[in-house]
């Protein structure tokens, strides 16, 4: 029997390992879930971009931190 890690754990982890503090990965994730639910076609440049301009110009984005935190809100649906 194989067991999934839980991705909202996973996606904190990986926010804490990329240099976000534990008490900041809220707000961030907060940013990340309203950037995508004001334009669910946007792509990740475009992301990173809009968090920027949120003031989360101090966090590198990557692509696959964005597709698992896309999977947890999928899931959280």
């Amino acid at each position: 029997m194989v067991f999934l890690p839980d991705n909202k754990q996973t996606l904190m982890s990986r926010l804490e390992m990329k240099g976000l503090e534990k008490s900041t990965i809220s707000g961030f994730i907060w940013s990340l879930k309203r950037c995508l639910l004001d334009n669910p076609d946007i792509n990740h440049l475009e992301v990173s971009q809009r968090l920027q301009s949120l003031g989360w110009d101090d966090f590198d984005l990557d692509y696959h931190t964005l597709q698992l935190a896309i999977a947890n809100f999928e899931a959280e649906q």
